[in-house]
């Protein structure tokens, strides 16, 4: 690997969203699967066509144009790096006024996709819109700096305590991972996962 100069970087711990693109899909389809198909008691194979065709809409999403042309308005998707060309799908008849249970087998899983797409879309969109919080350095992280590691699995008051020893700036100067001193050893997180404590003065 060090002949080829390849270098790793991995993800803090209990930070998923560092993973970015392919990280997002994966929240985005597990997000509104769990919304959509809650309790519709789906067969293997009718979980499996679902979630082939969630795939199919999630490496459907433009991620920036295909050429510098002006006049050529198709964007760059995953499908391209899969197959070579953006996915295609046969139109279909809209099932959203439709009682779901009232629904053939092939109808309900249909309208689980167009249900998913309705959901994604909107959120998808919203999140092209640009994130301020992650252009700014707005954090209070610094070397010595008190901590609360945030812990989902246990309430606030069982959160390990830790003092921040190194930082991990980023290409632009931020830094949103840090390795931090707890009585269990050195562990390293995301800056979300860090509660800076308040100074003493």
């Amino acid at each position: 690997m060090t002949s080829e100069d390849i270098t790793f970087h991995f993800a803090p711990a209990y930070a998923p969203h560092f993973g970015g693109l392919y990280e997002s899909a994966v929240k985005s389809a597990k997000h509104h699967l769990k919304r959509i198909a809650f309790r519709s008691h789906l067969t293997f194979e009718e979980l499996c066509t679902l979630l082939t065709q969630i795939e199919a809409i999630l490496n459907s999403r433009p991620l920036s144009p295909l050429s510098s042309d002006p006049n050529d308005l198709n964007p760059l998707t995953p499908g391209h790096f899969l197959i070579g060309r953006s996915f295609t799908t046969i139109p279909s008849h809209s099932y959203h006024q439709y009682n779901l249970y009232r629904l053939t087998r092939y109808e309900r899983i249909e309208a689980l996709r167009q249900h998913f797409w309705k959901r994604w879309h909107a959120e998808y969109l919203r999140q092209l819109q640009q994130r301020n919080k992650w252009m700014t350095n707005n954090t209070q992280l610094n070397i010595d700096k008190l901590v609360l590691l945030k812990d989902e699995n246990l309430p606030p008051l069982k959160w390990k305590l830790g003092r921040i020893t190194k930082l991990y700036p980023g290409q632009d100067g931020i830094a949103r991972v840090a390795d931090v001193r707890t009585i269990d050893g050195i562990v390293r997180r995301a800056a979300c996962k860090i509660c800076p404590l308040p100074d003493s003065e």
